[in-house]
C-alpha cells in the first residue's frame, strides 16, 4: 500500500453549475441560467466566502491514500517482451498495447501498476510514498 501525491487535472475557469453543482435557474430567467440566484443579503453588504462563484476548477494538490501496488515491472528499454504475463498465463505479453497507450505512447521505462485511478493528466509527475496509515487486518482486532 502506498500514497500517491499529484496535481489534479485542470479544467480552467468554469461556472458555478459545473464547479459547485448549483441548480440551474428557470428557463425564463433574465440574465442567464447557470448562475447563483442570490449571492447574499443586502446587509452585510459583502459576498460571503461560502457563496459559489465562477473560477478555477481543478489543478489542485491532492494526496490519495492507500493505493494497492499490483505489479512493478521492467520497461522496454531492457528489451523485455514478457513484462505483463503472470505465472498462470501461458502467453508472452508486453505491458504496452498494440499502437501504444492513448496520449502516452510506448512504455519504455520501468513501471508501477496501481489499483484504481491516479490523479492528473497523462505524463503528469506523481510522487509515491510509503503509506502513512496502512489499513490493518480485521483479524488483528480479534
Amino acid at each position: 500500500m502506498i500514497d500517491t501525491i499529484a496535481i489534479t487535472k485542470g479544467h480552467g475557469t468554469t461556472g458555478v453549475t459545473k464547479r459547485f453543482g448549483v441548480s440551474r435557474l428557470p428557463r425564463k430567467s433574465h440574465r442567464g441560467l447557470r448562475k447563483v440566484g442570490c449571492i447574499g443579503a443586502w446587509h452585510p453588504s459583502a459576498v460571503k466566502w461560502t457563496t459559489g462563484r465562477a473560477g478555477n476548477l481543478g489543478y489542485y494538490h491532492r494526496t490519495q491514500l492507500n493505493s494497492k501496488i499490483y505489479r512493478v515491472g521492467a520497461g522496454a528499454v531492457r528489451k523485455v517482451d514478457n513484462n505483463a504475463s503472470t505465472e498462470a498465463d501461458p502467453d508472452v505479453k508486453n505491458i504496452t498495447p498494440v499502437g501504444g497507450f492513448p496520449h502516452y505512447g510506448i512504455v519504455n521505462e520501468d513501471f508501477v501498476l496501481l489499483r484504481g485511478a491516479v490523479m492528473g493528466p497523462k505524463k503528469r509527475q506523481i510522487t509515491l510514498r510509503k503509506s502513512m496509515n496502512a489499513p490493518v487486518s480485521s483479524f488483528a482486532a480479534l
